[in-house]
C-alpha cells in the first residue's frame, strides 16, 4: 500500500516576501477543529533560526496564513529555534497542546506548549532535559489516568508518562528500528496517534544508513500502548518527487500530522526540509493493511 499525493502538491511554500519563512516551510502539525484545518508549521528564514507560523483551510488542500508567526524564541531554552510542531486537541478539556522541539546552546530540549484559542500559546515545560530527545507527540486522551507521549531517545521511539504534563517518568522503548529494513537506522512519531476500535493507529518516520527517510505504520495496544499489535514489513510512502530528494535536506518525507476527517487520513509531510506536501488514503484501508502484518 502506498499514500497517495495530492495533485496540488506542494501545497506550501516559503514567502519571499516574509524574512522569516522566505527559506523553508515544512514539518508541520495539523488539527481539524470546528470544520477548518488548523496548520502549524516550521518556517525558516536565511538566518535558520526556525519559527512556527499558521495557516487555515477549509478543504485541507489551500491554506492561508498569517503575516507573523504565532510562536517564537523567547528564552534560553530556544535562542536557535522552535521546531516540528505536533497538535495535539485534548477533547474532554478543551486544550489544544503542542509538542515542539527547542533548539538552543543548552541542547535538543522536548517542550510542551498550551492553548484554548490555536493563537496564543503558554509553555507547560519540557518532557526531560539534557539529552538528545525529540520527536515527541501527546495521544488525544489519558490512558489509566494518565497522559501519554511518544518521544525518541536514539534510536528508538519511546513512551512517557504524566500527571499533569509537566512531570513525565516511567520512560520505556515501543518501537526500535529492524535490521537489514528500510527502517534500520532511527525511528521516529509521526502525528498524534488514531484510535481504533482495533487500536492506537501510529504513522512513523524512519531512516536507513543512506539517510532516506520513509513513512511506516504500526498499530498499538489501546490500554498498553507499549504493546505493538501489528508493524508493516514495507513502507507507505518514500521520496519520489523532485521536491521530496532535493532541497534543504535531501531524501526526506517527514509527517507531524495525520488528521481523520470523513473517513480519510490527511497525511501532511515535511518535502526534503524545503515545502509541505500532502498525501491521503482512507482510514479503513490503512487499518486493513496494517492488520495484514499481525
Amino acid at each position: 500500500m502506498q499514500l497517495q499525493r495530492h495533485p496540488a502538491n506542494p501545497i506550501l511554500k516559503p514567502h519571499p516576501l516574509h524574512e522569516w519563512e522566505s527559506l523553508n516551510v515544512f514539518n508541520c502539525g495539523v488539527v481539524h477543529h470546528n470544520g477548518l484545518f488548523h496548520m502549524f508549521y516550521r518556517a525558516q528564514g536565511v538566518d535558520y533560526v526556525s519559527h512556527i507560523g499558521y495557516a487555515v483551510s477549509t478543504d485541507g488542500v489551500h491554506f492561508n496564513r498569517l503575516q507573523e508567526p504565532v510562536f517564537s524564541p523567547h528564552d534560553e531554552w530556544d535562542t536557535r529555534g522552535v521546531e516540528d510542531p505536533r497538535i495535539t486537541y485534548l477533547a474532554d478539556e478543551g486544550r489544544f497542546v503542542m509538542a515542539y522541539t527547542a533548539y538552543s546552546p543548552l541542547g535538543i530540549t522536548p517542550m510542551f506548549a498550551e492553548s484554548t484559542n490555536l493563537i496564543t500559546w503558554r509553555r507547560i515545560g519540557p518532557l526531560v532535559t539534557g539529552e538528545d530527545n525529540k520527536d515527541h507527540v501527546l495521544f488525544p486522551r489519558r490512558i489509566d489516568g494518565r497522559y501519554v507521549s511518544f518521544h525518541r531517545r536514539p534510536p528508538s521511539l519511546w513512551l512517557a508518562y504524566s500527571a499533569d504534563l509537566e512531570t513525565w517518568g516511567d520512560f520505556e522503548p515501543v518501537l526500535s528500528p529492524r535490521a537489514d529494513s528500510w527502517d534500520c537506522n532511527r525511528v521516529g512519531a509521526g502525528g498524534v496517534p488514531i484510535e481504533t476500535e482495533d487500536g492506537w493507529l501510529v504513522i512513523y518516520h524512519a531512516y536507513d544508513f543512506e539517510h532516506v527517510y520513509r513513512l511506516g505504520v504500526c498499530l498499538l495496544d489501546l490500554d498498553d500502548p507499549s504493546k505493538i499489535l501489528a508493524r508493516a514489513d514495507s513502507f507507505i510512502m518514500e521520496p519520489r518527487e523532485p521536491w521530496e530528494i532535493t532541497g534543504d535536506v535531501p531524501n526526506v518525507i517527514f509527517a507531524a500530522a495525520n488528521p481523520v476527517v470523513d473517513g480519510t487520513v490527511y497525511v501532511y509531510y515535511g518535502g526534503a526540509d524545503r515545502v509541505i506536501g500532502l498525501a491521503t488514503c482512507t482510514l479503513g484501508d490503512l487499518l486493513d493493511f496494517v492488520k495484514g502484518a499481525a
